[in-house]
């Protein structure tokens, strides 16, 4: 399936920027365990890409899911394959580095370190 995620990649997905997220929306991030260790937005989901099609269950499927990574790519890999199988997802524009540095958005750090964004 992970290959699945990769081939699906070239599509380009539905943006949307930090500013246009709703308020409590679900917000999922597929960047890999140090990177959402080092710094992550408080109350995201956490399934990395290549986990994705085995870790469904820890989506909140019945909701709008706005996915990020670091830049952008490989949260957009993930919106590809989550709209192909029938979910309502979008790729946050940016990622990471839009929501904290661009924007000045708060992250948490899972390692008791200031958090930053790997």
């Amino acid at each position: 399936m992970w290959a699945g995620v990769l081939r699906l990649g070239d599509m380009d997905e539905e943006s949307v920027s930090v500013n246009e997220i709703p308020e409590g929306a679900a917000i999922i991030d597929v960047r890999e365990d140090d990177e959402w260790e080092a710094g992550h937005i408080d109350g995201a989901v956490h399934v990395p890409l290549g986990e994705l099609p085995t870790r469904l269950d820890d989506l909140p499927l019945d909701d709008d899911m706005y996915v990020i990574c670091r830049t952008g790519g490989r949260s957009n890999r993930a919106v590809a394959w989550l709209n192909t199988n029938g979910f309502d997802a979008y790729n946050v524009s940016g990622g990471m580095g839009s929501w904290n540095l661009d924007h000045g958005k708060p992250i948490v750090s899972e390692t008791g370190e200031e958090p930053w964004v790997k």
